[in-house]
């Protein structure tokens, strides 16, 4: 078999990475002073990048994140009790491993959607679904799903996400039946799958923000116990930039 009809098999195969870094090979003069398995090695290695760069970049397009946000790109030099290490901490991905949830509070333009996405970015690195909605976007979703008869395939899926993000939790307070859908949700997902609330209202005062009591007492018990709080305080972010 000549090299030619190599390559073409390796791209038949699909194999595309591997078929490209052996027609590299072959115009490098010195590749021959490797070993065969240090030189398949390199083709393997060529491949492995290639389809793990893929996979990353499904997860992050199917995660849908509001911002492009990285946790290199935080800026922990803005005054808002935000700690370096317990950043890194949760970016190492344990929590989601242990299928814990994360909670970022605080006023408006602090950087807690930023945070999110980029714990969310984190997770798709290691490996882990995500998905970013707004909490006014997810119960739209559900109202039409219930309608079109698609709301157990819905409520299936987001069960099946390792990571489900939930941006502006209590900017308006959740309605009995709103309530309701949302526990199903966090119910499907308590001790199996992990959480990111980012929200305004402080913990202490979601309770009030929805409408039953009964169903508040149960969506806190899935979501407060067993979770990681961050609560971001200071002026607004996008002001600071502005002066």
């Amino acid at each position: 078999m000549t090299h030619q009809q190599t390559i073409e098999k390796l791209r038949t195969l699909r194999l595309t990475a591997m078929a490209d870094a052996l027609a590299t090979q072959a115009e490098q003069p010195d590749i021959h002073g490797l070993s065969f398995e240090e030189r398949l090695g390199l083709l393997v290695d060529q491949e492995w990048t290639y389809r793990e760069n893929r996979s990353l970049a499904r997860r992050l397009k199917e995660a849908k994140l509001r911002l492009p946000a990285a946790i290199e790109d935080i800026d922990f030099r803005h005054p808002r009790g935000l700690d370096r290490g317990v950043v890194r901490s949760l970016a190492a991905g344990d929590w989601l491993r242990a299928h814990q949830s994360v909670l970022i509070t605080g006023p408006t333009g602090v950087g807690k959607t930023f945070l999110a996405c980029a714990l969310a970015n984190a997770a798709a690195r290691q490996g882990f679904s995500s998905r970013y909605y707004r909490v006014p976007r997810l119960l739209h979703e559900i109202t039409v799903a219930q309608a079109d008869g698609s709301y157990p395939r819905f409520l299936s899926h987001l069960a099946r996400i390792h990571l489900l993000v939930l941006d502006d939790w209590g900017l308006a307070p959740l309605t009995a039946t709103e309530a309701r859908d949302m526990l199903e949700i966090l119910d499907d997902r308590y001790q199996v799958r992990s959480t990111i609330v980012a929200a305004q209202l402080p913990v202490e005062d979601w309770h009030n923000a929805i409408a039953d009591p009964s169903v508040a007492d149960a969506i806190l018990d899935r979501l407060v116990h067993n979770s990681h709080r961050l609560v971001l305080r200071g002026e607004s972010m996008r002001r600071s930039r502005t002066t």
